[in-house]
């Protein structure tokens, strides 16, 4: 009789018992390669539940939450809320959707600017950039008008972006540049090490704060007031610090479909209760941005997580059993 790798409870499971034995995981997650390292750890979780995990599908966030909404994905780990509402609601919200626990904390998101132009020019709000003077700072194509390094097309912070524009009244004097997020980051960060003005997006976790340090070499921009699209409009972005950078501090969870884990509560149970520190992802996409980011580095990043954080990891599979055996 075969058994799992691991003990829980000083008990060891036989495989043919596990909840999970003969059910399919079929993993969705958006194409950033900084989001593989929390996937691929709910996907280990699973296994040692008796999954069997199929490699995660790279896709854009509406086909996510549409796929897993028909049955066609399982489950996605990067749920921003509320970043996400629309995408949530539209492919049918919690008829569809299970959506318990808070995986990761804190994820925040803004716009940042160099320090140096930053000192400089006392600039510490966005709305600073209707003056074209100011905004032509951050040209970088020749046409007068900031170039900001945004999001790529598809992604929640998009709406957010183009929203922002209009309601600051930005448009005359800035361009929300879009494409791949990762080339377009590269490029700011060579005129940064040029020595340029920068005017980007970005958010944490993503290793972009452990190379462009805020308060450092950077520095958070305010906006003039809260002022957001679609599902979130009306929510307040001032943090309690006062602060206001213009998005809400949102919590990233794990979304599976409801109806497959109505029928998989252990799956269910171990969506609910896995906790993952932003400092480790920072940590981890990191080590990405440094050359450790081959499929095989990523794999051994999750190893060690797991062997530093073994207790934790196996208390998760721990209640994920109980609640199978209720």
């Amino acid at each position: 009789m075969a058994y799992t790798t691991s003990t829980f409870g000083n008990h060891a499971y036989a495989a043919d018992t596990l909840p999970g034995k003969g059910i399919t995981v079929k993993p969705v997650k958006n194409p950033v390669p900084e989001e593989n390292f929390q996937h691929l750890l709910v996907m280990r979780a699973l296994e040692q539940l008796g999954y069997t995990v199929q490699p995660y599908k790279d896709v854009d966030y509406p086909t996510a939450y549409m796929s897993i909404a028909s049955g066609d994905a399982t489950f996605i780990a990067s749920h921003w809320n509320p970043l996400h509402a629309d995408f949530y609601k539209n492919a049918g919200g919690d008829a569809k959707f299970y959506r318990q626990g808070e995986y990761i904390s804190n994820a925040a998101q803004g716009y940042l600017i160099d320090k140096k132009t930053a000192d400089h020019y006392n600039i510490t709000n966005i709305a600073q950039l209707q003056d074209p003077k100011l905004a032509a700072l951050f040209d970088t194509d020749g046409d007068g008008k900031a170039d900001l390094a945004g999001c790529t097309p598809g992604w929640g912070c998009e709406a957010v972006v183009e929203h922002h524009l209009d309601a600051y009244t930005l448009r005359p004097t800035i361009t929300h540049q879009q494409g791949n997020y990762a080339a377009l980051i590269a490029d700011t960060l060579a005129r940064f090490k040029a020595g340029q003005p920068v005017l980007y997006y970005t958010w944490t976790p993503y290793w972009v704060s452990n190379e462009l340090i805020p308060g450092k070499d950077v520095v958070w921009l305010e906006v003039p007031f809260s002022a957001m699209p679609g599902e979130q409009k009306g929510l307040d972005t001032t943090l309690p610090n006062g602060k206001n950078y213009g998005f809400v501090v949102n919590k990233q969870q794990i979304v599976a479909n409801k109806a497959w884990t109505d029928a998989n509560p252990a799956a269910a149970k171990l969506f609910e209760i896995m906790r993952l520190p932003l400092a480790d992802i920072n940590a981890q996409n990191h080590l990405m941005s440094q050359g450790e980011n081959k499929d095989a580095d990523v794999q051994r990043h999750v190893d060690g997580w797991i062997k530093a954080h073994q207790a934790t990891f196996d208390g998760w599979i721990a209640q994920a059993l109980a609640a199978a055996a209720k």
